[in-house]
């Protein structure tokens, strides 16, 4: 009676050790499968009304930051964004990142871009959302406020090496 006890009492604490295994988030990681390292040539659309509104380059470096140009987001000079931010990878092959830019509008705001990627069909391929939030040059991109001038969707796809 004794080793059947014992037996059922390390058995079970093996199939407890190897389902923590299989489920731990170190491992869902490794396996990951969706949005992935490169530079994205994107086709950017106002989400209420389809319109085109501009094309950007949107390059998820490996060390988790992330840097973007856009055609669309010009201030006096230079006539295109210099967004940099950080992404991290979802657990459902999709990435999120924020940017920053001080080049939006004017010199006098602060624009913050968060956005939503998803792997699309086809290898290479992204699509997803962003949003565009301004705030005062003072003021705080991270916390509360801001003015949300923009809902947009976006596909892409990978950047090849020719």
């Amino acid at each position: 009676m004794k080793h059947l006890r014992l037996s059922t009492a390390m058995g079970l604490a093996v199939v407890l050790g190897l389902g923590w295994f299989a489920l731990s988030p170190q491992r869902a990681r490794a396996n990951f499968q969706g949005v992935g390292t490169g530079s994205y040539l994107t086709n950017i659309t106002d989400a209420s009304t389809g319109a085109f509104s501009s094309r950007s380059v949107i390059t998820l470096h490996s060390d988790h930051t992330l840097t973007a140009i856009d055609s669309g987001q010009e201030a006096s000079s230079p006539t295109f964004s210099s967004q940099q931010g950080t992404w991290t990878q979802g657990y459902n092959g999709s990435a999120r990142a924020s940017t920053l830019d001080f080049s939006f509008l004017s010199p006098q705001t602060i624009a913050r871009v968060d956005y939503v990627i998803n792997a699309a069909s086809g290898e290479g391929n992204i699509s997803g959302t962003l949003t565009l939030t301004i705030f005062p040059i003072n003021g705080n991109p991270f916390g509360g406020g801001g003015t949300v001038v923009g809902n947009f969707n976006f596909t892409g796809q990978s950047v090849p090496v020719e």
